[in-house]
């Protein structure tokens, strides 16, 4: 028993066939959509490719990119092959080749699932490679002579200040590395060659933030140096909440903005999703109502269309039966082959 059988006369086929063609230029746009986000996420990414520790975040826009090229050209064949069904000697060249294409929709569709979900999950990884990224970035911070690592100092002022954030956990993370180049240092200073002799690693630490870090709402001047001396500053407790530094870790600003924008283009895609069942589902009523015609010289007769020839629950079985089929005559053809050569 076919499932969901519905009966067409000419003007639902036509009606059929005009909407599911709107439908399906439609997808076109969306898939240029989904190429967009998946371009613009790129470039996000690119902007900050300094702090991330490798490039395996770039998987899931160079997918979206490709999923979404892919997508333009399937729903642009699917919408010539529904203005060519209104034209019987046109449509009879598409025949041959319509259940080839509805197979590799169903696969397409699922391509688009994993899509969506690898962009849900992408913050998971995505903590790991800022963590370390940002992690080395801070220490070549004091690096502006490096060639490869002289525009480091920019690039993170310009995030702390960008994203309201300091440091990689928090602001506590600048007082562990020297963060201050050794030619803006006095070595002859008793206070550097204290801190520098002080320290194992004979860096030169102290409790002070870069000025990037500094909140311009704060009422007071920024306190970024002697940050958790209260003794240094009047009026002051570097306990309490007033301070007039970002006290949030820029690997959690970072992770949060990522985060949300692929939370957002994984629901896209989802929609994009629903979008292409439903003209693949269009399609297939197309396709089974003008191959069902009573009589096909009579284009004006009834026809019965479907979604499935068979219930859900016959039509996976008889996919399994030849999975089945094909895996045995493997075997057997493996067999006669290795008979061949006991033989010889």
């Amino acid at each position: 028993m076919a499932l969901m059988k519905v009966k067409f006369d000419l003007k639902k086929r036509v009606k059929l066939a005009q909407f599911v063609w709107l439908m399906y230029w439609f997808s076109v746009m969306a898939g240029v959509l989904v190429f967009s986000m998946g371009l613009f996420f790129k470039i996000e990414l690119r902007k900050r490719s300094e702090m991330m520790d490798n490039n395996e975040s770039h998987f899931v826009p160079n997918l979206l990119i490709g999923v979404g090229l892919l997508a333009c050209g399937i729903n642009a064949m699917g919408g010539k092959i529904c203005y060519d069904s209104l034209d019987p000697s046109k449509f009879s060249r598409w025949k041959p080749m319509l259940k080839p294409f509805l197979v590799s929709c169903v696969v397409f569709n699922c391509l688009l699932v994993l899509t969506a979900l690898l962009c849900f999950l992408m913050r998971i990884p995505l903590q790991f490679t800022l963590a370390e990224g940002l992690k080395n970035a801070l220490k070549f911070y004091k690096d502006t002579d490096t060639p490869g690592r002289c525009y480091m100092k920019r690039t993170l002022d310009q995030m702390q200040m960008e994203f309201r954030c300091c440091g990689n956990n928090n602001f506590r993370d600048w007082f562990e590395i020297q963060w201050v180049s050794n030619r803006y240092l006095d070595f002859s200073a008793k206070e550097v060659k204290d801190r520098i002799g002080s320290n194992v690693d004979g860096k030169y630490l102290m409790d002070a933030v870069p000025f990037s870090c500094c909140n311009p709402g704060s009422p007071r001047p920024c306190i970024q140096y002697q940050v958790t001396n209260n003794t240094a500053h009047y009026s002051y407790d570097h306990h309490t909440e007033d301070l007039n530094i970002w006290k949030r870790g820029c690997r959690d600003a970072l992770i949060s903005y990522y985060g949300g924008m692929m939370n957002s283009i994984g629901a896209l895609v989802l929609l994009v999703t629903i979008l292409e069942v439903i003209v693949m589902i269009g399609l297939q009523y197309v396709n089974t109502s003008l191959s069902n015609l009573a009589n096909p010289e009579d284009p004006e007769c009834e026809s019965e269309g479907w979604i499935l020839e068979k219930t859900v629950k016959e039509t996976f079985t008889d996919i399994m039966d030849k999975m089945k089929a094909m895996s045995k005559g493997n075997a057997v053809d493996e067999a006669g082959v290795e008979g061949v050569a006991t033989g010889s």
